[in-house]
């Protein structure tokens, strides 16, 4: 039996270039389909079908398109037409990129309206919907924004909340206002068309459909069952149409209605695939309807409530035959330095700059496979994390290994590796690729199915460090000076590079271009998953020729990294910096008021406070208080932060304004009588504050600048 897949990823909104995002999200499916591709079971490969689509209709892309004087159609083309240099760019292999706006999707979005049709499943409903009286036209869901009626997060959209995830009406937001217009929506009666969701026969669906073993992660079965609650009392009819004008889809028999987007854009998916199919000379109803084909799709968790109820719901009731094999993987947002991506704080990432700068493709793609696993959580990107992660794993474990002995088996041995191995060789890769006595390649196989992509690579980093260690303690550069152990080092580089090679086939689907690099230089057709197991592992490599080593990868420099991001805007001019006024300087304490040392931490506890250099740039007495002075610091993040500190006893607002010190950035803000405090100014003291009561703001050394980071 072959395993058939069909594998997708949540559609882009054709409305602008791939950001990071996009990026993360696409790389991790790309892993995946890498791996399922890499599979063999000896009576073939594993038939996988990896498609995507631009999300192209509705009002946004109307008005877009009206702006720049063009057609709906020629905008979307126009956005389309840049997507492949991201892909290629970031080796993300696609075997279709499609379009919501085809006569595929037209024909399936219309076919599956009229069996819900058919079904009863859909019903007619005048209802208030919002319109702005500036432009003259019903807004959709997308067009206004507002207070989240769930959690009251600002500025969300009028379908969902991208803070807490909750689905709603945009008659719900509190607030609500025109993203074209500014103005306040007013409400216009209009007969739309409602899919309906609230039927018994969805609860009774849903339920099934969401507790399914391994449809789902665990926390998305427990978030979504809240959606539904206890007998679908939670769920509402979904309004699945737009008044004209609009950009998308006609409903059948409703002139002047047109499908809302969030229906025909997962059906986006299965059009994509049709066009393949047309493409490829695949029978499309056969490949659907074949007991051994199921569909995985990967999803970011801000937009799963439409793809967790509204669109299996529409599947199953319209008769389509992947949606009991169909698994969701929800994943997180990416963020930088813990922080949402934001071009004004300069933590935001463009997917084009880092290919301008040349950075290698792979190094990004390990990087993210190294943070991510099946669980939704949000995916952190630390530029100093980045280098220390890839330089280590990339350049110091893996690439060495080849570095190092290649080079004797070319100038020594004309490129043929050794024709057997000794049992102490044998033994160091047995060592290298079991664990508790089994194949560490099939654990490792069983964490990229279950996407558990950081874990995997940490077994793949254990093999490179027992290679390592066999190749630092066999020296095989001292053995070369020595003519009599010429068999000795012939035996030690071609042990390190059978298990190089082992290393080369776990990492493929996260570095294939490297991988290619390798095949060619080890003299492999293919690199297979079935090569990490049994016999195969040496036997296959012994008295075989190689190439020529050639470098495979360089190091991450930490000035490319810092010029990744976007640049923070300007912060706001300093006030003028009071004349240089040094504060008294106490008499240091006695030894004996010196504090004992705290319980020794780890470095992962270190890390965790983010020490920043900060100006003060404003300093003020606080009315009512003895103790306190407030502190206006400029932290090099484009804005100005408010610390409240207790150092009014040791020191005069005159004293401190221009001085550079040392903040505790990541503390979290402080509520406190007379405002709130963003951070704690370091200062030293002794250990005994009411007999020796000398503070000591923490001055840095001449040259630091505001934002940089102490280490």
């Amino acid at each position: 039996m072959t395993r058939k897949l069909f594998v997708t990823t949540a559609l882009p909104y054709a409305n602008a270039a791939f950001h990071i995002g996009h990026m993360m999200e696409y790389i991790q499916a790309d892993i995946w389909v890498r791996f399922q591709r890499m599979q063999d079971d000896g009576a073939g490969a594993r038939e996988v079908h990896f498609v995507c689509a631009d999300d192209t209709h509705g009002t946004p892309i109307m008005i877009a398109a009206e702006k720049e004087g063009i057609t709906p159609q020629e905008f979307v083309a126009k956005i389309a037409a840049g997507r492949q240099q991201y892909l290629d760019g970031f080796h993300i292999a696609f075997d279709n990129w499609y379009s919501t706006d085809s006569p595929e999707n037209v024909e399936l979005s219309q076919g599956i309206y009229r069996k819900l049709r058919d079904a009863g499943l859909i019903v007619t409903k005048t209802v208030d919907r919002f319109f702005d009286p500036v432009k003259g036209m019903f807004l959709a869901d997308r067009n206004i924004k507002g207070e989240c009626p769930k959690c009251g997060a600002k500025d969300q959209y009028g379908d969902n909340c991208e803070v807490c995830g909750a689905a709603y009406q945009p008659t719900e937001l509190v607030n609500p206002f025109s993203v074209f217009t500014g103005s306040t929506p007013i409400l216009k009666p209009s007969e739309q068309y409602f899919f309906a969701l609230s039927d018994p026969r969805c609860f009774a669906f849903l339920k099934d459909w969401l507790n399914t073993p391994g449809r789902l992660q665990s926390e998305m079965v427990n978030k979504v069952s809240e959606w539904l609650g206890e007998a679908g009392e939670k769920l509402a009819d979904w309004d699945i149409s737009r008044d004209a004008p609009y950009f998308g889809i006609p409903i059948p028999d409703a002139p002047g209605k047109f499908f809302y987007v969030w229906l025909d854009a997962p059906v986006g998916y299965l059009a994509s695939l049709k066009n393949y199919c047309s493409k490829k000379g695949i029978d499309f109803d056969a490949l659907l309807n074949d007991p051994d084909t199921e569909q995985v799709h990967f999803i970011g968790k801000d937009i799963v409530s439409f793809h967790l109820l509204f669109w299996p719901a529409m599947l199953h009731f319209a008769g389509h035959p992947i949606i009991n094999k169909l698994k969701v993987n929800v994943h997180g947002h990416l963020t930088v330095n813990n922080e949402k991506m934001s071009k004004s704080r300069g933590t935001g990432i463009s997917p084009l700059r880092y290919l301008d700068l040349k950075m290698n493709p792979e190094w990004l793609r390990y990087y993210i496979a190294f943070k991510l696993n099946a669980k939704v959580e949000d995916l952190d990107f630390n530029g100093e994390d980045f280098v220390a992660r890839v330089n280590s794993d990339l350049i110091g474990k893996y690439v060495n290994i080849a570095s190092r002995c290649a080079g004797f088996i070319a100038k020594k041995f004309d490129g043929k590796l050794a024709s057997e191995l000794s049992p102490a060789a044998r033994a160091w890769i047995a060592k290298a690729l079991t664990r508790d006595g089994a194949e560490r390649q099939a654990g490792i196989a069983a964490l990229f199915e279950a996407r558990e992509f950081g874990k995997a690579l940490r077994e793949i980093m254990e093999v490179a460090d027992i290679t390592n260690q066999y190749v630092d303690e066999n020296k095989p550069w001292i053995l070369a000076k020595d003519a009599d152990k010429s068999a000795e080092l012939h035996e030690v580089c071609t042990t390190a590079l059978i298990l190089f090679r082992q290393l080369t086939i776990m990492l493929a689907p996260v570095l294939p271009q490297v991988a290619a690099k390798v095949a060619e230089f080890l003299g492999d057709t293919r690199l297979s998953w079935r090569d990490t197991q049994g016999a195969a592992v040496y036997d296959i490599m012994l008295g075989r020729t190689i190439g020529a080593y050639t470098h495979l990868m360089t190091r991450v420099d930490a000035k490319m990294v810092e010029d990744l991001f976007d640049k923070p805007a300007a912060p706001a001019p300093a006030l003028a910096a009071a004349p240089d006024v040094a504060a008294p300087a106490p008499e240091a304490p006695p030894a004996a008021d010196i504090e004992a040392l705290a319980p020794e931490i780890k470095i992962d506890d270190f890390t965790k406070i983010d020490l920043r250099i900060a100006r003060i740039v404003q300093c003020e007495h606080v009315a009512g208080s003895d103790k306190l002075l407030r502190l206006t610091l400029d932290v090099g993040e484009g804005r100005l932060r408010n610390v409240f500190s207790g150092i009014k006893s040791a020191y005069t607002p005159e004293q401190l304004v221009g001085k550079l010190t040392v903040l505790v950035a990541n503390l979290a803000p402080r509520k406190m009588k007379f405002g709130v405090s963003e951070g704690m100014v370091l200062c030293a003291s002794s250990a005994d504050e009411a007999a020796n009561p000398g503070l000591y703001v923490l001055e840095p050394w001449p040259g630091a600048q505001p934002g940089m980071r102490i280490r």
